[in-house]
């Protein structure tokens, strides 16, 4: 299987240069040619296997280059019983008779990016050497809050690696900017960056382009690449847990083989949901794909009218892995969508960087609404969501996975859709606790790490280990720059 660049056809990789790459030169994201296909018999045979055996079922129909003993071994440590708290990995929770949660938090750093950033490393070191690569990788990092801790974790001293991470200084929670600045590593960098995610994701982009820094780099022995998810690296392992879920429902016996179920996903860089709209076109049952919005709506407003409009009022909100304007992935829709036709992808995209808008054919919009539902939750619902969640169902929920339950109710009462759904839970609600506690009533909300023990007592709900064990660490990482001074960082680092 080849990968071609969303803006450039003619650009063709094997799975480990894609991985090793990143992403594309000419600033396309690398895609698979083609998707394989799934079938009920697939589907049957992965229900009695473990997460792990699941993951390497599907990466291995992309991974043509990789071995199943090597697939076998990254699962085996990336999904190992000590970095993930519950041996399923990721887990359903049943709310109610049609609806379950998909929790994927129990990793290391209590977010769903753990799901595919412990198997990233892996699958970029075996890259490196299949590519008989030289130069050390520096990985760049832009995060909106959680894809940061999670790189940062599992690159963690991994050889011929480096990795530096990008955050907005004012644009994260308390305990993810503690998470990050309290990173250990010998190869690890951390800095903020003045201004929200899009200007950190498009200074991380514009390096990425710059044929100068390129050059000079390679002169001191390393080349860029991503663990953010435009690397295809990041995507493929997230398709893994909507066709693991299937599995579990049909376990249950909560559905029959060959039942649509819809995905409701909270979402700002449409990877997440991306993911589960491969999984249905590689022959998933998935019924509607519900995109879950915040007040940065500017993915409900494309979907709804064809109009993707990133010149709007940036909104700092309670979820904040969702503070985007600029969501990268719905490149690669538009390249799927459109019959991979590049020269309409680049040109959609040439558009966005001059105008900050752009607007799709009637046809294209007619495809976006025939396979996805979208809609929005403001702050003051989100933290209703979360008090109304715990009164019904005793069941504590992150202010994502909030915005994420709203948007499917809304969706089932505007259509009247009584399909079995899974919305899916991005993060411990422990990551947020002062956004939790107050929607839970409480006004007087400890500071720090304090406010984790609160949590606890309020809801009788254990921390997660790793966010409970900050509080032993030293802050090792504090500067903060102008966005325009990223490339001295990057320079800095790599001298």
């Amino acid at each position: 299987m080849r990968y071609v660049s969303t803006r450039n056809k003619n650009v063709s990789l094997t799975a480990s240069q894609a991985i090793a790459q990143g992403l594309a030169r000419d600033g396309g994201l690398l895609t698979p040619e083609v998707l394989p296909q799934i079938t009920p018999a697939f589907l049957e045979e992965l229900k009695g296997k473990t997460y792990g055996q699941r993951a390497v079922a599907v990466m291995k129909l992309f991974l043509e280059d990789f071995s199943e003993e090597e697939l076998t071994a990254f699962t085996q440590a990336g999904y190992a019983s000590d970095k993930f708290d519950d041996s399923r990995v990721a887990p359903l929770h049943t709310l109610d008779e049609g609806t379950y949660c998909l929790e994927l938090w129990h990793g290391p750093t209590s977010a769903f990016k753990d799901m595919a950033l412990q198997l990233l490393p892996h699958l970029l070191s075996a890259s490196l050497v299949k590519n008989q690569e030289e130069k050390t990788v520096c990985i760049l990092v832009a995060t909106s809050g959680d894809t940061g801790k999670a790189a940062l974790e599992g690159f963690k001293d991994v050889d011929r690696t480096k990795i530096l991470v990008f955050y907005p200084k004012d644009g994260v929670s308390e305990v993810q900017a503690l998470q990050m600045k309290t990173q250990e590593g010998n190869n690890v960098g951390v800095c903020a960056v003045h201004g929200n995610f899009d200007d950190a994701q498009t200074g991380v982009k514009i390096l990425f382009s710059d044929e100068k820094l390129r050059a000079d780099l390679a002169d001191r022995g390393y080349f860029l690449s991503s663990a953010n998810s435009i690397n295809w690296g990041r995507i493929l392992p997230q398709l893994v847990y909507y066709i693991s879920a299937y599995c579990d429902l049909l376990n249950q016996g909560k559905i029959q083989m060959g039942e649509k179920v819809n995905y409701c996903v909270p979402t700002g860089n449409f990877g997440n949901i991306l993911a589960c709209w491969y999984a249905g076109q590689m022959g998933l049952p998935v019924g509607k794909l519900i995109c879950a919005s915040n007040s940065n709506n500017v993915l409900t407003e494309f979907i709804n009218t064809g109009v993707y409009n990133k010149n709007r009022p940036f909104h700092t909100t309670m979820s904040p892995s969702m503070d985007i304007l600029v969501s990268s992935n719905l490149e690669r829709l538009l390249f799927a969508l459109t019959g991979q036709d590049d020269q309409a992808v680049a040109d959609y995209m040439k558009q966005l960087n001059a105008t900050g808008r752009y607007e799709v054919t009637p046809d294209l919009k007619a495809r976006l609404t025939e396979d996805f539902f979208a809609g929005f939750c403001d702050e003051a619902t989100t933290s209703q969501v979360i008090r109304t969640v715990w009164q019904d169902h005793h069941y504590l929920i992150d202010p994502h996975t909030a915005v994420a339950y709203q948007v499917m109710e809304e969706y089932r009462k505007a259509s009247g859709d009584t399909r079995k759904t899974v919305f899916v839970s991005t993060a411990s609600p422990f990551k947020f606790c002062d956004s939790v506690l107050h929607s839970l009533g409480v006004e007087e909300v400890r500071q720090g790490l304090d406010a984790l023990d609160q949590l606890e007592e309020v809801s009788g709900r254990p921390a997660p280990r790793p966010l409970a064990s900050l509080r032993n660490k030293d802050v090792r990482f504090q500067e903060h720059v102008d966005k325009e001074q990223m490339m001295d960082v990057v320079l800095e680092m790599l001298k």
